[in-house]
C-alpha cells in the first residue's frame, strides 16, 4: 500500500503557519464542555436569525474597532456581538 502523505507539499499561509506553530508548541487546548459551547454559539445564531427590527447607530471609529476586535476573539460577527450586548443590557442580564 502506498503511504504517501497527501499534505507533504501543502502551502500554508501566514495564519495557518501560526496555527500550526501553536499546535506544535502545545498552545492549543481541548475546549472544555464542548457541547455547552456549541449550544452557546447556536443560541447566538438563533438570536441573529430572529431579528425583527433594524436600527441605525452612530458609533465612533474607536468603538467599532474595539467591538470588531472583541467579536474576533469571540469567534462571531461584530453585529451579532453588538446585538447580544444590547439584548443583555436591555434584559438586565449578563453572561
Amino acid at each position: 500500500m502506498n503511504s504517501r502523505n497527501p499534505f507533504k507539499n501543502l502551502k500554508l499561509d501566514a495564519e495557518e503557519r501560526e496555527i500550526e506553530r501553536g499546535i506544535e508548541a502545545g498552545e492549543w487546548e481541548v475546549v472544555p464542555l464542548l457541547k455547552k459551547e456549541i449550544e452557546r454559539y447556536r443560541s447566538y445564531a438563533k438570536f441573529t436569525l430572529e431579528k425583527t427590527k433594524n436600527i441605525n447607530l452612530r458609533l465612533s471609529a474607536a468603538t467599532v474597532h474595539a467591538l470588531k476586535t472583541k467579536a474576533i476573539s469571540e469567534g462571531m460577527p461584530y453585529q451579532t456581538l453588538a446585538a447580544s450586548v444590547l439584548h443583555k443590557y436591555a434584559m438586565g442580564t449578563r453572561a
